[in-house]
């Protein structure tokens, strides 16, 4: 191997652990101390799995002494957001209220990452119960930052996984993401991210033993974080399938019929025309010349279609079912994480249950259009955040910090909503900040999007490793 073991990328990992080049305790040695060095600058890592993660790992370097076959990411270690389940330690959701939630078995992404040889090294951090905003901010294991720059977040909620990715200490984060939560942090730290679609991995979001209701079954999709596409592309193969725990997921080949010439890709640098930045703005211009080099055809459109009404569906619907358990949940947030969620049902107040049902009519239209752009383009180019990495905590301070933030995921929402899968990768540097674009492609076309993100990490490169940046004084926590 030619590089320390927690620089390299998943596939150069999994093929020296098959080939014996490395046994896999001795990569999962390197990241534990790649986490006892980095996490106390970062805390991105809330828990490691120290004694699970070595019995694992021994178990991948047993079974190839043995001769028999290993799986795809043999050794390669990954975090897991803390409102994932990891059989046999607690999923806590980063509030005191779960300390003692111990899990009783792997949630179903979880599941099929260690079946394909991969090894759980930890639990990442993220805002209490993903809704104490976009920041990952907990109240058992405080706040998460930025490796570029300790006064920017790291963006969330899959935050803690986007950090730990980024500076090495795990080759793979297992997210979730209703809105950007993948792709905000994989954005903001310089790293690679997939939403799939709707029904596309098997996921299990029971907080207790009911089921949500459906906005919360219609919008949340785990998903993994890296470092480069091709990491993505094994992960992707990995997940996609039937699985009984989650009867959503559809059968659909993990790729779809190879393109027959350059893919058309629609660019759409300011969605809704409410204003980008500058660097944001030169990101996705150095992703479509990326494109353009290998070979696509690349047009600007105007916009994607109905985002504004898109937007407030999703707003009424989702804060019509938090109004509603509300009362409930606020009781074991602490109130420092209360009041993202009051200022979204302030914002987006909810509705009666005829606007509901008819919000959901909606989704559909705003779906049937989606489809029509893409049958004329194979994918869309845009912006994942309308602005660089912003300061911790900006959408949750007041009102104007909410609609910032809320106006600049604008993108991220509109595809969370209607049920697309994007995959985020970084558009360049600006400033020592990564600033990031996706590409949004038709339903269970996860295969495109990577495609046209291969050409563009071809065209600007991979961004981390990187090395976290000092801070004065220790990461709260």
């Amino acid at each position: 191997m030619e590089s320390e073991p927690w620089k390299c990328t998943a596939v150069e990992l999994a093929a020296a652990v098959t080939a014996g080049e490395i046994d896999a305790e001795e990569v999962v040695e390197h990241h534990l101390d790649r986490i006892a060095a980095v996490n106390p600058l970062v805390n991105a890592v809330t828990r490691t799995f120290v004694e699970q993660a070595r019995r694992d790992a021994r178990e991948v370097d047993r079974r190839r002494s043995a001769g028999l076959p290993l799986g795809p990411l043999a050794g390669v270690p990954f975090t897991v957001k803390e409102n994932l389940d990891v059989r046999g330690v607690p999923t806590t959701h980063g509030l005191a209220h779960f300390r003692e939630a111990r899990a009783r078995a792997d949630a179903p992404s979880v599941a099929r990452l260690r079946a394909a040889g991969a090894v759980p090294i930890g639990h990442a951090n993220v805002p209490d119960l993903t809704l104490g905003g976009m920041h990952p901010h907990s109240e058992l294991f405080g706040s998460t930052r930025n490796p570029w720059h300790p006064g920017r977040t790291p963006g969330g909620s899959s935050g803690g996984d986007g950090a730990a990715v980024a500076s090495g200490m795990a080759t793979l984060g297992l997210g979730n993401d209703s809105g950007g939560s993948i792709r905000i942090p994989a954005a903001f730290c310089g790293t690679v991210g997939l939403k799939p679609s709707y029904g596309r991995y098997p996921a299990d979001h029971r907080i207790g033993p009911d089921d949500p209701p459906l906005a919360s079954q219609l919008l949340p999709v785990d998903g993994p974080l890296a470092r480069t596409v091709a990491d993505l592309r094994l992960v992707h193969e990995v997940l996609a399938g039937p699985d009984p725990r989650d009867p959503r997921v559809v059968p659909a080949p993990a790729h779809g019929p190879v393109p027959d010439g350059p893919l058309r890709v629609a660019v759409v640098a300011d969605p809704g025309g409410q204003g980008v930045h500058p660097d944001v703005r030169a990101a996705v211009g150095a992703a479509a010349d990326g494109l353009r080099a290998a070979g696509h055809r690349v047009e600007e459109i105007p916009d994607v279609p109905r985002l504004a009404e898109t937007t407030a569906a999703y707003g009424h619907l989702v804060m019509t079912e938090f109004a509603l358990a509300w009362p409930r949940v606020r009781t074991i947030l602490p109130e420092d994480s209360r009041a993202y969620v009051e200022l979204s049902m302030a914002r987006t107040p909810p509705v009666e249950l005829a606007e509901y049902l008819r919000l959901t009519g909606v989704r559909l239209g705003l779906q049937r259009d989606w489809a029509h752009l893409l049958r004329r383009y194979d994918l869309v180019l845009g912006p994942v955040f309308t602005e660089p990495p912003v300061e911790p905590g900006l959408e949750s301070r007041d009102a104007d910090g909410h609609q910032r933030v809320t106006r600049a995921m604008r993108l991220c929402t509109a595809t969370s909503f209607v049920g697309l899968p994007a995959v985020a990768v970084p558009g360049g540097l600006a400033d020592g900040l990564p600033q990031g674009v996706q590409l949004i492609g038709p339903m269970y076309r996860e295969d495109l999007c990577l495609i046209g993100a291969e050409a563009v990490e071809r065209h600007v490169g991979p961004l981390t490793p990187v090395e976290p940046l000092p801070v004065a004084g220790p990461v709260e926590g």
